[in-house]
C-alpha cells in the first residue's frame, strides 16, 4: 500500500495538556506542527484530572512558596523523584497557570478576586488551582481555544488556517522512525479506513498519556495503552521506574458499567470521610511513621483542622494516593468492606447539598446519573482503580529529550522521573504544562540546529510491513480474549499488593501471551475493524506489563506505588536506584541505574531528622558537610 507523505518540522503525538502545550510552544518558535490524535480532538485523559493543577500561588495561605511544593513533591515520591525535574516543577507551575488564566482559563475566585486554590492530599498548603471539580476539562479547553487561536491567526496572515498547526484526528501512530540514528519522522495509519501515512518530521514529541487499559480496573479510557512507551522503547529509548502505579484510591465501585470511574480527590479536600462496614473511620489506623508528624491521630483533630490548618495536623483521608489506596484494599481484604468491595466515602455530613452541588457539581451529577446515589445524602462506594503510570521514557529534565535518541522528547504522563514513586494529586495537571512547554523548547531548538533528516525507503517498508503484518497470518488467537487474559494478570499478580511468586509466575504468562501475540490473525480488511487495532494495542500493552512486572520483581522494598508483601518497608539502599528498561528486539532488558545526587542546597529544605527517615547513613554524612 502506497503511504500518504505529509512533511512536518515537529510531529507531537498526543492531543492532551502537555500535547497542546508543546505544539503552541513549537508553533510560537516559527516551526510547522503536526498534533496526532488518537481519538478527537478534545478527547484526552487530562479531563480525568478533575480536583486542580498544584501550584505554589500562595493566594489562599500566603507561607506557600516553591520550596514547600518541591518538599511535598519530593515527599510524596519518597525521595526516588528526579530532583531537577521537582525542582523545575515548582518553580514554574505558578507561571504556567497564570500563562493558563491569560489564555482564557475561568478559574474560581477568592473573595479578593485572585485564583482559588483547594486542599489536597500531600500538600502542606490550599495548593491547587481549580474549576469546580472539573478543572482537566478547563486546561483542555483553554488549549484547544489557544491552537485555534494560532490557527486563525495563520489564516490571517498566511491564507490557511493550518499552514502551520494541523490537528489530525483519529489516527494511530505505530512506529517511530530514525535514520542516520535519528529520528526522521513516523508511521501509522488513519482509524477510519486504515490507509497508513507517513509523516516526515525531524523532531517528535511523545505526549500519549498512560498504561491504563493495561489493567482490568482504571480509571484509563480505551485510549491508554502506553502508545508513547512502547513507541519509546521500540526507537531505542529507555523508561525508568516502570514499577511504580498509581491505584487512585477513589473510583467508583457499582454499578460494573463504570467501575473504576474516577471520584476526585477534592471530595475528600473538601471534606469527605472514608469509613468501612463497620460505620469506621480506618485511616487513622494506616498512618506510616514518615507521615505521624504531620497528620491527626483522632477525629476531633482531624475535623478541627478544616477551619484552623494553623493549630491542627491534617486528616489522614489526605495522605498521598498510594498510601489511602493501600488502607482501603487492607480494610477489604479484612472483610470490612463494602457489599461490592469497596469502602464508603462520605461528604454528606459535612457539606449542605447546595455547597455539594457548588463544589463538586460533576461528581453529584455522575454519581446521580450513573449509580442512582445522591451525594448529598448518602455515601459514595469507592475503590482503588489503576489512574496514573510514574513511570515513563527516560529523559533530560531541562528540555524533555529522550535519552539515546536524538530527535525524540516527551512529556506529561509518558515521561518518566518527575513524580519518583508517587505523584501527589494535582501535580500531573502542573507537570505537563511545565514538561509541555519544555519539551516544545527542546524539539524547535533541536530542529533549528539539526534541520531536516530524510527517511529511507528501508524505514518506510519496516514500518509497513508491521501494520500488514496481522492480514498475512493465519489461524491465531482472538485478540479481545488475549486482552483479557493480560488484564487479570496484572490486576491479580501485578497489581496494589506484590510478591515475589507472584511476579514470577507474570513474567512467565506475559511472555507467553506476548508470543501467542504474535501470531494473532486479522479477519476482513484495516477499515473499520477494531480487532485490528487491539491488535496493534495489544503488542504496546505486553511489552510494558513486562516491563512492569521486571521492575518489580527487582525491587524489594515497599515503596510509593509499589508494594511488596514480602518487603513490606522501605529500605535506604533500594531509594538510590533507577530501574532503566529497554527492548532488545524480543524482550524487555533492565538495569539498575544510581540517582543522580540531590545538591546540597536543596537537602538543606528538609529538616535533617525528616532525612534520616529517607536517606541511608552514606547519604546523611554527604548531607552534613562530606562530598559525593
Amino acid at each position: 500500500m502506497t503511504a500518504e507523505k505529509l512533511k512536518y518540522d515537529v510531529l507531537v503525538i498526543g492531543a492532551g495538556g502537555a500535547g497542546l502545550r508543546a505544539a503552541v510552544e513549537a508553533r510560537e518558535a516559527g516551526l510547522k506542527v503536526a498534533i496526532i490524535c488518537k481519538s478527537l480532538f478534545g478527547k484526552a485523559h487530562t479531563v480525568m484530572a478533575e480536583g486542580g493543577a498544584a501550584a505554589a500561588m500562595g493566594n489562599v495561605n500566603e507561607s506557600d512558596n516553591w520550596q514547600v511544593h518541591f518538599r511535598d513533591t519530593m515527599r510524596g515520591g519518597k525521595f526516588l523523584n528526579n530532583f531537577r525535574m521537582a525542582e523545575l516543577h515548582a518553580k514554574e507551575s505558578p507561571d504556567r497557570i497564570w500563562e493558563l488564566e491569560m489564555w482564557g482559563a475561568l478559574f474560581d475566585r477568592t473573595k479578593a478576586g485572585k485564583i482559588s486554590q483547594r486542599n489536597f492530599g500531600g500538600h502542606e498548603y490550599p495548593r491547587l488551582a481549580h474549576v469546580g471539580d472539573r478543572t482537566g476539562l478547563e486546561l483542555i479547553r483553554t488549549m484547544q481555544q489557544r491552537i485555534v487561536a494560532l490557527q486563525q491567526k495563520d489564516k490571517r496572515d498566511h491564507g490557511d488556517a493550518e499552514s502551520f498547526i494541523k490537528v489530525f484526528a483519529e489516527l494511530t501512530i505505530t512506529d517511530i522512525l530514525k535514520d542516520n540514528g535519528k529520528v526522521s519522522g513516523a508511521y501509522g495509519y488513519w482509524r477510519e479506513n486504515g490507509k497508513e501515512v507517513l509523516f516526515e518530521a525531524p523532531a517528535v514529541i511523545l505526549a500519549t498519556g498512560g498504561v491504563g487499559k493495561t489493567f482490568k480496573i482504571t480509571s484509563n479510557s480505551w485510549e491508554g495503552t502506553g502508545d508513547g512507551h512502547a513507541l519509546a522503547l521500540k526507537a531505542g529509548a529507555a523508561l525508568i521506574d516502570m514499577e511504580f502505579l498509581q491505584f487512585h484510591p477513589t473510583g467508583m465501585v457499582w454499578p460494573p458499567s463504570v467501575r473504576g470511574l474516577l471520584v476526585t480527590e477534592s471530595v475528600r479536600g473538601d471534606g469527605g470521610v472514608l469509613r468501612n462496614n463497620k460505620g469506621e473511620r480506618f485511616m487513622f489506623n494506616y498512618i506510616p511513621d514518615v507521615f505521624k508528624d504531620k497528620y491527626a491521630d483522632n477525629e476531633a483533630e482531624a475535623d478541627g483542622w478544616y477551619t484552623d490548618q494553623a493549630n491542627n495536623r491534617r486528616p489522614p483521608e489526605l495522605l498521598p494516593r498510594d498510601e489511602v489506596a493501600r488502607a482501603i484494599n487492607s480494610e477489604v481484604k479484612a472483610g470490612r468492606g463494602t457489599e461490592h468491595g469497596g469502602v464508603f466515602l462520605d461528604v454528606s455530613t459535612r457539606l449542605s447539598a447546595e455547597e455539594i452541588k457548588r463544589r463538586l457539581p460533576s461528581m453529584w451529577h455522575q454519581f446521580y446519573e450513573l449509580a442512582g446515589v445522591d451525594i448529598t445524602k448518602e455515601a459514595m462506594e469507592v475503590g482503588p482503580t489503576c489512574h496514573y503510570v510514574m513511570g515513563g521514557v527516560h529523559v533530560n529534565p531541562d528540555d524533555a529529550a529522550a535519552i539515546g535518541v536524538p530527535g525524540l522528547f516527551a512529556a506529561g504522563e509518558c515521561a518518566g522521573g518527575m513524580h519518583g514513586s508517587n505523584r501527589l494529586g494535582g501535580n500531573s495537571l502542573s507537570d505537563l504544562l511545565v514538561f509541555g512547554r519544555r519539551a516544545g523548547i527542546g524539539a524547535s531548538e533541536y530542529v533549528k540546529k539539526n534541520g531536516a533528516n530524510p527517511v529511507s525507503e528501508g524505514s518506510i517498508k519496516a514500518a509497513a510491513d508491521r501494520i500488514e503484518a496481522p492480514f498475512h497470518r493465519s489461524g491465531g488467537e482472538n485478540p479481545y480474549k488475549l486482552h483479557q487474559e493480560l488484564q487479570e494478570i496484572t490486576h491479580n499478580l501485578v497489581g496494589i499488593i506484590r510478591t515475589k511468586k507472584e511476579l514470577d509466575d507474570a513474567i512467565v504468562k506475559i511472555a507467553d501471551i506476548r508470543k501467542r501475540a504474535q501470531n494473532i490473525s486479522v479477519d476482513g480488511d484495516k477499515a473499520f475493524n477494531p480487532g485490528f487495532h487491539l491488535t496493534i494495542d495489544l503488542d504496546n500493552m505486553s511489552m510494558l506489563a513486562e516491563a512492569i512486572a521486571k521492575c518489580a520483581l527487582s525491587r524489594e522494598e515497599s515503596r510509593g506505588g509499589h508494594t511488596r508483601d514480602d518487603f513490606p518497608t522501605m529500605n535506604s539502599k533500594w531509594r538510590q536506584v533507577n530501574h532503566i528498561t529497554s527492548w532488545n528486539g524480543s524482550s524487555i532488558e533492565l538495569k539498575q541505574q544510581k540517582l543522580p545526587f540531590m545538591p546540597k542546597e536543596l537537602y538543606s529544605l528538609f529538616d535533617p531528622e525528616e532525612l534520616k527517615k529517607y536517606l541511608s547513613e552514606e547519604e546523611m554524612a554527604v548531607v552534613k558537610g562530606g562530598n559525593h
